[in-house]
């Protein structure tokens, strides 16, 4: 027995021996030495290819020479370590936000080319051995993936994780919280933007805002150790409630962080709709006491709280004053993509890398090299934009506009003189007894500029009031009709036709009005075709004022005139504007 362990020790060295030699001599060794040992005797020795016994070796030896060399796997060039993995789980999400998807959804990946449970927590596994203490599981909506207590059940297994979160819409987080927490959820981060259910579904397109609401509140109840609230905030959506929210902090122990709503493919982001910390800064007019919390060096929110609430809230600043420099995060796409920032279109493939039966080291590669190309901040999308080079609230916009006077065809003296005044300065009445009759059209058109909530709810007809372009367009009609009472100095006359037409541009929000009115008398029908205008739009404003305040009505203008002594057009390049027919 005791010469069988020598010789077990003498074969243990063989590989060291051989490896030695192979280096020294340039001797290439076809075969090796492969000892199976049990119950302390030798059961058989076999010959094995040398590269299959010493594969596992020779990749960790070459993958410490490169960590050696280029640093911790997650280290990125600007020395910034990643601890933190967001997971997207799936791309489905039972809402449907208008700044976030298109309502008809978006075509979803095959089941196939997801990641697996398995594959989920596999890299998980990985990144926590590199030095990932925080993993996020987020989606589309986390919650509608099946296997999602299995992942949270098994995910705070993993030596060396410290937090385990999930950031949910919040509308199935009642019947699921139970497991959650038993599977170990120490963080919850809700996404919801409005505390008014009408404008909820108006933002969302579902209903469940109550649903929501029962389950942030009992994640607090049942001891969820963070509970936190997401609010993208957006001019013309939903900045009227921030002070809505921070009052809810009074006596519910939330975090609430206001998002900088960010650019993203498809959701036509623009500057006027962001709304930036400085702005944010009002809040101190309805809460003058505040106090500026410390924030931890990785976090990307900045964090207040008012004298005697019993929760906080906070900024993140993506756009108007970022934390790249600070950044400590690297997310993977449902389909396995890893992505090194959320602005970067660059992505690599750890599902195909797995699924070719990569080894750990050959993967830890991979990641190690992305997350070297990591750029300074947002991707380079920031110096493209120049938006960091100034704080929002100092970069004015200035528009000029050329006034210009449009005038008839017919240019005589009378043109420079008021029509509806006497020779004594007095206001009167026109004399048309004299002219001739004959039939007369105009046509004016206007626009009602609308925030994206508004104009989704008055194109599905969910405005409480009623279904808005009907009812605008009757009231345009009988304003036609009554410019006489209206307008003092207007002649009664009798209406031959009074077409109303209101049509949703989508390309910029607007409801586009245009009115064409007809008689055969003696004087024209242009503030007849005005008056329609102005009442439609008025009457849109008034229907949809509930759900925006940002509304606003422009480019009320006489598109053209004919009949009579006169005829007027308005030039081509001001009716650019209108993209219908309005010949």
């Amino acid at each position: 027995m005791a010469a069988a362990k020598s010789f077990y020790s003498v074969v243990q060295l063989l590989p060291h021996t051989l490896r030695g030699l192979h280096r020294l001599g340039g001797v290439r060794l076809a075969s090796t030495v492969k000892l199976q040992e049990s119950n302390d005797s030798i059961e058989h020795i076999e010959q094995v290819p040398l590269h299959q016994a010493q594969q596992s070796r020779l990749e960790r030896l070459r993958y410490t020479l490169k960590h050696e060399e280029n640093g911790p796997v997650l280290m990125d060039t600007f020395n910034r370590k990643h601890t933190y993995l967001r997971i997207s789980l799936t791309e489905k999400c039972n809402l449907r936000c208008t700044y976030c998807m298109p309502e008809e959804g978006i075509e979803l990946t095959p089941t196939d080319n997801l990641l697996t449970t398995e594959e989920i927590l596999k890299l998980a596994q990985l990144f926590v051995k590199e030095g990932v203490t925080k993993i996020r599981l987020t989606g589309g909506e986390p919650l509608v993936r099946r296997d999602i207590a299995e992942i949270i059940g098994n995910d705070p297994n993993i030596p060396g994780l410290e937090s385990i979160g999930i950031t949910t819409n919040g509308t199935t987080l009642k019947r699921k919280l139970p497991l959650l927490k038993k599977g170990g959820l120490d963080s919850l981060n809700v996404s919801l933007d409005t505390l008014n259910p009408v404008r909820f579904e108006l933002i969302t397109r579902r209903r469940g805002w109550q649903r929501v609401m029962d389950g942030i509140m009992d994640a607090i109840d049942i001891g969820i150790p963070t509970v936190k609230i997401n609010c993208v905030v957006m001019n013309g959506m939903n900045e009227d409630e921030i002070c809505d929210f921070v009052e809810l902090t009074r006596d519910i122990p939330v975090d609430v962080r206001f998002i900088e709503y960010m650019p993203f493919d498809g959701n036509k982001w623009n500057e006027n709709k962001m709304v930036s910390y400085q702005k944010l800064k009002t809040i101190q007019s309805q809460f003058p006491v505040l106090h500026r919390l410390e924030d931890d060096p990785n976090h990307t929110s900045k964090g207040y709280r008012v004298e005697g609430h019993a929760g906080k809230f906070g900024f993140i600043t993506s756009m108007s004053d970022h934390f790249c420099g600070t950044c400590n995060r690297v997310r993977i796409t449902a389909d396995g993509n890893l992505k090194v920032c959320l602005f970067g279109n660059s992505e690599v493939s750890l599902r195909d890398e797995i699924r070719s039966q990569k080894s750990d080291e050959e993967l830890l590669e991979v990641i190690g090299a992305a997350v070297k190309r990591k750029k300074k901040q947002h991707a380079g999308w920031a110096q493209q934009q120049h938006l960091f080079t100034a704080p929002l609230h100092d970069q004015t916009s200035q528009t000029f506009t050329a006034q210009t006077r449009n005038y008839s065809t017919s240019c005589d003296a009378r043109d420079n003189q008021l029509t509806h005044v006497d020779g004594t300065g007095k206001a009167s009445m026109v004399d048309v007894s004299s002219k001739e009759v004959t039939t007369r059209q105009a046509v004016a058109v206007g626009k009602v500029h609308l925030n994206d909530v508004v104009f989704h709810a008055v194109k599905k007809n969910l405005v409480k009031k009623g279904d808005v372009l009907s009812v605008a367009k009757i009231a345009g009609i009988m304003g036609a009709k009554q410019c006489s009472r209206l307008i003092p100095l207007c002649h009664d006359i009798a209406l031959s036709k009074i077409a109303l037409d209101l049509i949703l541009n989508e390309n910029d929000n607007t409801v586009e009005i245009k009115a064409s009115v007809a008689t055969n008398d003696r004087t024209g029908v242009e503030m007849e075709a005005l008056t329609g205008v102005s009442i439609a739009a008025l009457t849109v404003y008034d229907m949809c004022k509930a759900l925006g305040k940002d509304n606003w009505i422009s480019d009320i203008k006489l598109l053209r005139k004919t009949g009579g002594a006169s005829v007027f057009q308005l030039p081509e390049q001001q009716n650019l504007y209108m993209v219908t027919n309005n010949k």
